[in-house]
C-alpha cells in the first residue's frame, strides 16, 4: 500500500529528513505548550476572577490544537519509525521513545472530549478557589465528582490491562504500583508512627512566638535576601504569589515560581520559597539541549519532589542554613524574634507535632499527610470511597492517622489544589521524593561539606553538585537508573528514616 506519509516531494525521506521534520513539531509543539504554561501561571497569579469563563474556553481550543499536534497520525507513524531506527542516538531514542508512549496514551481519546475535560479543569479550579475562600466543600464537590468521572472514561480509552489508579501512579513516577506504595508507607508507618508517639509524649517544645504578628511587607523584605541567597537569579527567576504554592516554567531560562504569606506564621513562605526554589533549579540546570523536549519537561514527580524537599529540609531547616539567616530574620523582626536565642528558634521550626496543612507539616509527620491523600485516591478509585460526604471521610481519617480534629473544611479537604485539575496519583511522589532526597543528600555529603557551605552563603555550590549530578539529565534516565549513578545503589528508604530517627531522637532528648 502507497503510503504519502513518508515522502517529501514524492520522495522517500531519509533519516536525516525524519529527523528533521521531528524537530520541527517539537518546535511547534512547545510554543503550544509556552502559550498555555504562561496562560496557566497567570490564572493562578494575578488575572482577574471574572475573565475566567472566556480565558477557560480559549485555553481548553489552544489545549486541543496542542493536542492534533501530538497526536497527528502521520507523526505518531514518524516516531514509530525514528524510536526503531538504528542510526537514532541515545538521547533523541529516549525521547522518541517517551512521545511515542505519550502519543499512544492520549490518540485514542476523542479531541471533542479531550478539550472538554480541559475545559472542565480549569472550571474545577475556580470552583475550588471560591470553595476554599468559604471554606465549603459542596461548593467544589460536583466539580471532583466530575473530574474522577471524566478522568476514568479517558483512561479507559487506553484499553489497558492495568489496574485503572496503577496507571495514574505510573504516569506519574514510572513503575510504581499500588503494591510497590502499599509496601513504601508500610515500611514508614512500622518505625515512624511509634517515634511519633514518643515524641508526643516527651517535653513539648516553646513555638508560640513564631505565631505572633508579622507584617508581609516586612516578611517580604526578608524575602527579597533569602531569594538573593538562593541565587534565584532574575534572569531565569521569578517569584510571584499564589493562593497555593507552585513552580511553573516555559523553558530553562524562564522559570516562574510562588509563595504564601501568611501573617501569623513567619517560616511558611520562607520554606514553601526554598522548596518551590527547588523545583525552579531543576528546569533551569537541565541540559540546554533537552531545552522545550519531553527530556526536560517530562521529569518523574518523585524525581521533582525529590529536589524540592531536598532544598526544603534537608537544608533549608538545619543548623547550618539558619546560622546565616537567623540574625538578618532578626533585624527585620526585633520586637517578636529580638530576644529568642537560636537554639530556641532551631527548635520551634522543627517542632513535632500532628496538625491540619500538608504544606506546613514538620518533616515527622508529613507522610501520614500524605498517607491519607495516598488512601483516599485508592477509595476514590476502586469505589469504595464516595465523593459525597468526603470532607467528613477526611477529617476521620486525620482523627485516625494524626489524631487531630479537622475545623474546617479550608484547612482539611479543600487545602491541596491538586485534585481540582485531576492531578490523581500524584500525591504520594511527594513522601517517596522526600525518600529519595535523604540517599542523594547522603552521597553528596560525600562530595561536600554541606553546613559550611550553607553557614557561608555558598547555596550555589551545592546546587551545582546537584545539577551535575542530577538536574542536567532531565528525564534521560528513570529515576532508579539514575539513583544507581549518584547513589551507588538501589534506592533504600532506610536512609530516610534512619535520617528521622537520628534527628528527632536528638532534638527531643528521647
Amino acid at each position: 500500500m502507497y503510503d504519502k506519509r513518508n515522502e517529501i516531494g514524492g520522495n522517500i525521506m531519509t533519516y536525516e529528513e525524519k529527523l528533521q521534520q521531528y524537530k520541527d513539531w517539537i518546535f511547534r509543539r512547545s510554543a503550544y505548550q509556552m502559550a498555555l504554561a504562561i496562560i496557566g501561571i497567570d490564572k493562578q497569579t494575578v488575572a482577574p476572577s471574572a475573565g475566567a469563563a472566556y480565558r477557560d474556553e480559549r485555553s481548553a481550543y489552544l489545549a486541543g490544537e496542542l493536542f492534533s499536534i501530538e497526536t497527528d497520525p502521520a507523526m505518531v507513524q514518524l516516531l514509530k519509525e525514528l524510536k526503531d531506527d538504528p542510526k537514532i542516538d541515545g538521547d533523541n531514542k529516549r525521547a522518541v521513545e517517551l512521545y511515542y508512549k505519550q502519543a499512544m496514551d492520549t490518540m485514542c481519546i476523542p479531541k471533542d472530549e479531550f478539550v472538554a475535560y480541559q475545559k472542565l479543569r480549569d472550571e474545577s479550579f475556580d470552583a475550588w478557589i471560591q470553595a476554599k475562600s468559604q471554606s465549603d466543600y459542596s461548593i467544589f464537590e460536583p466539580y471532583l465528582k466530575k473530574i474522577i468521572e471524566v478522568s476514568k472514561k479517558m483512561y479507559s480509552y487506553r484499553n489497558s490491562d492495568k489496574n485503572l489508579y496503577d496507571q495514574m501512579l505510573d504516569d506519574y513516577e514510572p513503575g510504581m504500583t499500588q503494591e510497590k506504595y502499599d509496601a513504601f508507607f508500610m515500611a514508614l508507618k512500622e518505625r515512624l508512627v511509634p517515634l511519633i508517639q514518643k515524641v508526643t509524649q516527651a517535653k513539648q517544645k516553646n513555638e508560640a512566638f513564631l505565631h505572633q504578628e508579622f507584617p508581609i511587607e516586612d516578611q517580604k523584605k526578608f524575602m527579597t535576601q533569602l531569594l538573593e541567597y538562593l541565587h534565584f537569579d532574575s534572569s531565569w527567576g521569578y517569584q510571584n504569589e499564589s493562593e497555593h504554592p507552585f513552580t511553573s516554567w516555559t523553558c530553562e531560562n524562564d522559570c516562574r515560581t510562588t509563595t504564601k504569606y501568611v501573617k501569623n506564621d513567619v517560616i511558611s513562605a520562607v520554606l514553601s520559597t526554598v522548596h518551590e526554589v527547588g523545583h525552579a533549579y531543576y528546569e533551569h540546570d537541565v541540559d540546554p539541549k533537552y531545552d522545550g523536549m519531553i527530556l526536560s519537561e517530562g521529569i518523574s514527580s518523585g524525581m521533582h519532589e525529590s529536589q524540592s524537599r531536598l532544598c526544603e529540609n534537608y537544608l533549608g531547616r538545619t543548623t547550618a542554613f539558619w546560622t546565616y539567616h537567623y540574625p538578618k530574620l532578626q533585624e527585620i523582626f526585633p520586637t517578636q524574634l529580638g530576644n529568642v536565642s537560636f537554639d530556641e528558634f532551631y527548635e520551634a521550626i522543627n517542632v513535632a507535632k500532628p496538625s491540619f496543612v500538608r504544606t506546613e507539616a514538620d518533616e515527622l509527620t508529613y507522610p501520614l499527610h500524605v498517607l491519607v491523600r495516598y488512601e483516599i485516591e485508592k477509595g476514590l478509585f476502586n469505589g469504595t470511597i464516595s465523593t459525597e460526604g468526603l470532607n467528613e471521610t477526611w477529617n476521620k481519617m486525620y482523627k485516625e492517622y494524626l489524631g487531630v480534629d479537622v475545623p474546617n473544611d479550608k484547612v482539611g479537604i479543600l487545602q491541596d489544589v491538586h485534585w481540582s485539575d485531576g492531578s490523581f496519583g500524584y500525591f504520594p511522589t511527594y513522601a517517596l521524593g522526600t525518600a529519595f532526597a535523604a540517599q542523594y543528600m547522603h552521597a553528596m555529603r560525600k562530595d561536600l561539606d554541606v553546613d559550611t557551605l550553607l553557614s557561608n552563603n555558598q547555596y550555589d555550590v551545592i546546587m551545582n553538585w546537584l545539577k551535575e549530578h542530577i538536574h542536567k539529565y532531565g528525564f534521560r534516565y528513570e529515576a532508579p537508573e539514575l539513583m544507581k549513578m549518584v547513589s551507588g545503589e538501589e534506592f533504600n528508604v532506610n536512609y530516610y528514616l534512619d535520617y528521622l530517627e537520628e534527628k528527632y531522637t536528638k532534638l527531643y532528648n528521647l
